[in-house]
């Protein structure tokens, strides 16, 4: 005999038991490639904590623009700085920046859009258009009125970058979330007494992770980019500091005489991106129930 339902386990929300997930990801294509992918970016930033091959601060004008050599992998770029070592500390600045504008931004948007699923009426109005006029404000524009008003810098475009996460994670949660709210074992949930901060807590937001995991995927890949834009446009993080945008506008002017200077820093993005966005697609297909059982 089949075990009964519960409230606190409805059978299309189940999550798969670990074991099984792990089995299936294994086999999925798109999750191994990104999940190599992003590991890779994320051990760079870490090992550039403990190691470079070159100090990425240093300036050596008289070994500029030097080729590959035993010495210098990549070589160096028009101030002499080693590239390895410029790569390894701009992805160690490139998942920082990301990780606190999408911590901001996850933060905010889940709990302004699980309020509003909630509560309805004229709060779920309020915020709702609060995140439209938000939204009005990509991260390049917010970032050009912060730098007017207190400069730019890395914390310039991590808040520029937060702030536009926050609408669009407001948005996805409110709609997931009043899925949810609609579902039979939310109703007997209601019908049982309890009230609508632990129906969040215990019933909604449970069920509505394994979306807000797939979605923090994209919104890190745009992270990633949106920082690297800002860097490029001297609006986000500030020499001596290595970033990749920051190599893309070093390199810029040099283009015809050295173009492997802008190859590395962008085939460095690329990689960010498209391993994240790959793991975002694997995580689409393992976590949602239904691709679950189709495959």
């Amino acid at each position: 005999m089949s075990e009964p339902l519960t409230i606190d386990a409805p059978l299309a929300t189940r999550p798969l038991p670990a074991r099984t997930f792990w089995r299936r990801a294994l086999r999925h294509r798109s999750f191994v490639l990104g999940g190599v992918l992003s590991l890779l970016v994320l051990a760079s930033a870490l090992l550039s904590l403990v190691w470079t091959p070159w100090s990425p601060y240093e300036i050596d004008i008289a070994s500029k623009l030097r080729p590959p050599s035993a010495a210098h992998w990549l070589g160096t770029d028009s101030f002499g700085r080693d590239i390895v070592s410029l790569l390894l500390a701009g992805a160690r600045s490139t998942i920082m920046v990301g990780v606190i504008a999408v911590s901001i931004g996850l933060t905010f948007g889940v709990t302004l859009g699980l309020i509003a699923s909630a509560r309805r009426g004229w709060t779920e109005e309020i915020i709702m258009r609060f995140s439209d006029f938000t939204f009005a404000f990509p991260a390049v524009l917010s970032a050009i009125m912060l730098a007017a008003a207190v400069g730019p810098g890395m914390v310039t475009s991590i808040v520029a970058i937060g702030i536009f996460q926050i609408p669009t994670l407001t948005r996805l949660t409110r709609g997931s979330a009043n899925a949810i709210w609609a579902r039979e074992f939310v109703l007997a949930a209601r019908a049982a007494g309890k009230g609508r901060f632990r129906i969040t807590i215990e019933h909604v937001l449970p069920n509505i992770l394994s979306i807000l995991i797939v979605q923090v995927t994209i919104q890190f890949a745009l992270a990633i980019l949106a920082e690297a834009a800002l860097s490029y446009l001297g609006l986000g993080t500030q020499p001596p500091q290595p970033s990749w945008g920051r190599m893309l506008n070093d390199a810029q002017t040099l283009l015809f005489q050295s173009p492997m200077l802008a190859v590395y820093p962008g085939a460095a993005i690329a990689i960010a991106v498209l391993g994240l966005n790959l793991l975002g697609d694997g995580l689409r297909d393992l976590l949602d129930p239904r691709l679950a059982r189709e495959r």
